[in-house]
């Protein structure tokens, strides 16, 4: 007899999910109505498992990315201004999407939602795929009857955020090819070019330049000691990952990248644009300021930040000022603060917030530009001073011995 799997509702609306053995659905859903359980949902249960396999199986399930998220704001805010309900456009993007991991997502939120949760407590259940603050707003969106509205701000914000996420790792990819490239062409000289040269010099007894000693000896030891080479840098770079998701080491790590060498000042701009950003978005969504503050602390996408963030959201409740409370933190310039202040004046707080967010998101965009700038003359005297000691190494001493050959 073949078997269902079902989701049905109890009588206090309670969700329930379970199996029979039924010669029909129709026999399944007299089973379940005899217990007083009103079936929603009955289906056998191989056409389940059949689903499953379509969607893949994966040992590691791929990551929701931001585009997929801004998307899917977008057809969520098209879906509600059209008037379609939620279930089933729900329903149709999870058998549309080409991610398994989304398409499992919005299958669970619709079950949810089948079951009697509201969406956003359906969307919480996932916060690897959906922020607080996605959440925050769909929550203010459903109590305000403007679900349509806090999906378009959502698809805005996230646009925003994407944006500047491609236009860091734009400017970033260019050094760390040639870095990547530079570290390979040294693994190559000190594990394979220069031992030959190694050879060619030893059959002949003259003294080496102390260049040629020196690259003669890190090759020796790259050699040598090349497996626990690697395997210290393996453990650093787990150890360091670790550290880094520890309390913490987050909080020291970020503190660490706001004042980094050419890249703080682009990290600390992009992390108070997005705090301005996402601010002024649950402000003019209706967030009360104090669970506003708590919703933007584990936005910012920075941890050191956003313990500043919470710093201010207490100072608030003691009765402090936004602009005083954000002072305090030290990571705000005079002409924000002073925004601040005028739009606690003026009730245009959401106003001036989002204006202070275009502020550093013209900074951050010049300042990628002056990163470029200066990391060329960089990567330029590095690979300058690599290819001189190699010359210096490898090619004077060949000189020297060449032209005593030619003297004898």
């Amino acid at each position: 007899m073949p078997n269902f799997t079902y989701t049905a509702r109890s009588d206090d609306g309670s969700p329930i999910q379970g199996e029979l053995e039924a010669g029909t659905e129709q026999l399944v859903a007299e089973q379940l109505l005899r217990r007083g359980i009103t079936p929603i949902r009955i289906l056998p249960l191989k056409a389940v498992v059949n689903e499953r396999k379509d969607r893949g199986i994966h040992l590691t399930k791929p990551k929701v990315n931001l585009t997929e998220i801004v998307m899917l704001a977008r057809q969520l805010r098209t879906l509600s201004r059209a008037g379609v309900p939620i279930l089933q456009g729900l329903h149709g993007l999870a058998d549309t999407t080409s991610n398994p991991t989304l398409a499992e997502t919005l299958t669970d939120v619709h079950r949810q939602l089948q079951g009697g949760r509201e969406l956003h407590a359906a969307l919480a259940r996932h916060p690897k795929v959906f922020s607080t603050l996605f959440v925050s707003l769909v929550r203010v969106g459903e109590n305000t009857g403007k679900l349509e509205e806090a999906f378009g701000h959502l698809a805005d914000y996230l646009e925003i955020e994407k944006n500047t996420r491609e236009r860091i790792a734009a400017a970033v990819r260019y050094p760390m090819v040639v870095f990547g490239a530079i570290a390979v062409a040294l693994t190559i000289m000190n594990i394979w070019v220069i031992p030959t040269f190694a050879d060619a010099f030893a059959r002949y007894n003259a003294e080496l330049p102390f260049m040629t000693r020196l690259l003669l000896w890190t090759s020796e030891f790259f050699v040598t000691y090349w497996p626990v080479l690697l395997i210290a840098m393996l453990g650093s770079l787990f150890a360091f990952r670790a550290w880094t998701r520890s309390p913490h080491g987050q909080i020291v790590w970020s503190a660490f990248l706001l004042n980094a060498p050419l890249v703080g000042g682009i990290v600390r701009k992009a992390v108070l644009g997005r705090f301005a950003q996402s601010l002024a978005l649950t402000l003019r969504s209706g967030v009360p300021l104090v669970q506003a503050l708590s919703v933007v602390a584990g936005v910012v996408d920075n941890a050191y930040v956003g313990q500043q963030v919470q710093n201010m959201r207490s100072g608030i409740e003691k009765g402090g000022t936004v602009s005083r409370t954000a002072a305090s933190t030290g990571l705000f310039t005079p002409l924000v603060l002073q925004m601040l202040a005028v739009g606690e004046e003026t009730g245009a707080l959401d106003h001036l917030l989002q204006e202070t967010a275009q502020h550093y998101e013209a900074e951050v965009e010049f300042e990628l530009k002056r990163l470029s700038d200066a990391i060329e003359p960089i990567l330029i005297t590095v690979i300058g001073v690599l290819v001189a000691v190699l010359a210096l190494g490898v090619f004077l001493p060949l000189w020297d011995l060449s032209s005593a050959a030619r003297g004898g």
